[in-house]
């Protein structure tokens, strides 16, 4: 795997700071079923790391300490976790939102068919992976017979009533771009998704959120092999828009390993770059943790590089998709 960090480091990316906490994003564990080209994790079916119960009940602790009305919950594929289920349970029972990021394909792999109903039954948001409507597109981002997969677990969720009018079980899907470009608008995209999966397939659902890609992990290392990583780096500031910078999910936001360790964003914890910090963590070296926040406030400060651009690029991306 190509290091990137050394192409990210030096940026005249805009300082922005942190607001209110209002969403901790946990990442249960890099271990997933696929092995997909834009994971900016990873993830894959060899990887062990996975996140244990009593860092659970500290962020959870954190949660309830700064007032967090959010837990997204993220991988890898976060249901492969064993304790998945136990820390849904304790965040819905203390009131959080919890938000599930789904890769479809989980609800039918052996022994995970409980997934769909589990969600339903504690009213989680479920945003899934759906890099594109095209069949082609999906096969060749993620591999044979995974928008099959994907379109049948889409169906499950439709039945369980995710997306459904009035049932109050939101389904949202996510695209990702299968090449060197950005989304295009989200609007229009979501538009065509649900034209094109209702037609075709009876799938309803809530909304459309498009992501760009971010140049780091195995996305950034795919980058480098073709040749394309200063020509998408090229392209994200040249679409850099300083209206998007006050949407960024980092400004409320706080993302935490399976280790317990505490990070800006997602995109900051592949790149091993702790809370605010200007440089990765070097091995064994101490890194802001939970237990630093259950006993004092989250910093201000937000650690950014290069790919921060990814962010503010066109009509920007977030977590939550365009942010204008």
């Amino acid at each position: 795997m190509h290091d990137t960090w050394p192409l990210l480091r030096d940026s005249d990316f805009p300082r922005i700071t942190r607001g209110r906490l209002q969403t901790l994003q946990l990442n249960l564990g890099y271990l997933c079923n696929l092995s997909c080209i834009h994971c900016h994790v990873a993830a894959g079916p060899r990887r062990t790391e996975l996140m244990d119960r009593p860092t659970m009940e500290l962020a959870l602790q954190v949660a309830d300490r700064h007032g967090v009305d959010t837990l997204d919950v993220t991988g890898g594929s976060p249901e492969m976790n064993p304790h998945f289920r136990w820390l849904v349970e304790q965040a819905k029972g203390a009131g959080l939102h919890v938000m599930d990021r789904l890769n479809p394909t989980i609800m039918e792999e052996p022994g995970y068919e409980w997934v769909g109903g589990f969600l339903a039954r504690h009213g989680v948001e479920a945003i899934a992976s759906l890099p594109c409507h095209s069949q082609q597109n999906v096969t060749e981002q993620r591999g044979k017979g995974v928008f099959e997969a994907s379109i049948r677990a889409l169906q499950t969720l439709n039945a369980l009533g995710y997306g459904q009018p009035g049932s109050g079980l939101v389904l949202n899907l996510v695209y990702n771009p299968n090449g060197a470009f950005l989304p295009p608008p989200q609007d229009r995209l979501e538009a065509d998704y649900q034209r094109l999966l209702h037609d075709n397939f009876g799938i309803v659902f809530n909304q459309l959120y498009t992501i760009a890609n971010m140049p780091i992990q195995r996305y950034g290392s795919w980058l480098l092999s073709k040749g394309e990583f200063a020509s998408y780096m090229a392209t994200l500031k040249q679409a850099h828009r300083k209206e998007n910078l006050p949407g960024v999910m980092c400004r409320s936001l706080v993302s935490v390993d399976y280790q317990g360790h505490v990070y800006d964003c997602d995109f900051n914890q592949m790149l091993h770059l702790p809370l605010g910090a200007s440089e990765p963590a070097a091995d064994g070296a101490p890194r802001p943790h939970l237990r630093d926040l259950l006993d004092g406030p989250v910093t201000r400060a937000i650690a950014t590089a290069e790919h921060c651009y990814g962010c503010t690029a066109g009509q920007g991306s977030s977590c939550g998709g365009a942010l204008g």
